[in-house]
């Protein structure tokens, strides 16, 4: 008799766990880290592109030290950063990555409003190639970030909808932190690319 009970409380509390969000919960929190990784992916891929970018430009405008330096700093600050999937449930950690990636962001800006005024620099195919690889580089890390902010905005909605927060309170679950910076509209446009007539 006491085993038929406990069979059947484990059949009651299996039922009980899927009924109130819990496998929800667990895949709604693979899918963030899905998410997430591929963020992080695409800005690795903008990193790597930096060294040569900075490299063909200082062969070109040596005496923009100072823009060369901002961007070195900003990449070297972004690759010593520790970025575990942990880093979605700790909103100060990920403020702090989201902040490098800004500045990374304004330097890399700033970068290619300087080689304007240098048309040897702009006609140089390698610096073109790289502009290239750039311009399409922060149009997949805008893809990237939309569709971590549309998982993380149905991750936070489930934990916060009754009666899944009360599953979310018994196991520890809160929401996550998304993008949200002052200047969303000027980060998530891609820097503008334009070439001279060639000679």
């Amino acid at each position: 008799m006491k085993n038929l009970f406990s069979k059947i409380a484990v059949i009651f509390l299996m039922l009980a766990l899927t009924g109130c969000g819990y496998n929800k919960f667990q895949s709604l929190d693979e899918e963030a880290k899905a998410s997430w990784s591929e963020v992080l992916n695409q800005y690795q891929r903008r990193a790597d592109l930096v060294p040569n970018l900075v490299a063909t430009v200082k062969g070109y405008a040596e005496h923009e030290e100072k823009v060369l330096t901002e961007v070195a700093e900003a990449r070297s600050k972004v690759g010593s950063m520790q970025v575990t999937p942990e880093v979605l449930n700790d909103p100060a950690a990920f403020a702090k990555y989201q902040a490098a990636q800004g500045q990374l962001t304004q330097a890399l800006s700033h970068l290619m409003a300087v080689s304007e005024n240098y048309p040897n620099l702009k006609a140089d195919q390698g610096f073109r190639d790289l502009q290239a690889q750039l311009e399409g580089t922060e149009n997949r890390v805008t893809v990237a970030r939309n569709r971590y902010i549309e998982t993380i905005k149905e991750y936070n909605v489930a934990i916060r909808s009754f009666p899944n927060n009360l599953t979310a309170m018994m196991f520890g679950y809160k929401t996550k932190p998304s993008f949200t910076v002052e200047n969303e509209k000027e980060i998530s446009i891609a820097p503008k690319v334009e070439f001279g007539d060639k000679k």
